[in-house]
């Protein structure tokens, strides 16, 4: 989902997967299942057929599926078409498409970029 992107998928929880308890991955997490508890991951991607009860915090996350819980992104969530999240948004950007389905808070940071100051000079001769 993120072409750009070079994270490996290194961890699935597949579509007949039921998971209890907190779940801390390095890279990319994808979930077809249940998972109730903390997801941790570099990217978190859940299919349309997911349902997470818990947490969600990584740098980017993907909702295709629904959540039950807060979401906390460094970088960016996204919510698809199919995607529904009820619980509160963390990050510092926000993508919602047209048919998802959210309830809760948002709060978005900006990137805190560098200021350059600018001196004026008049051109007297």
């Amino acid at each position: 989902m993120f072409a750009k992107d070079r994270e490996k998928m290194e961890s699935l929880l597949g579509s007949s997967s039921n998971f209890k308890g907190d779940l801390n991955v390095k890279g990319t997490l994808r979930v077809d299942g249940r998972a109730e508890g903390r997801l941790d991951a570099d990217c978190v991607i859940l299919s349309e057929s997911a349902m997470v009860k818990g947490e969600i915090q990584g740098k980017k996350i993907i909702i295709g599926g629904t959540v039950e819980g807060n979401l906390r992104a460094q970088e960016l969530v996204e919510i698809k078409s199919k995607g529904k999240v009820l619980g509160d948004i963390f990050s510092q950007k926000l993508v919602v498409i047209e048919g998802a389905e959210f309830n809760g808070r948002i709060e978005t940071k900006k990137m805190e970029g560098n200021i350059i100051g600018l001196e004026f000079r008049s051109q007297e001769a």
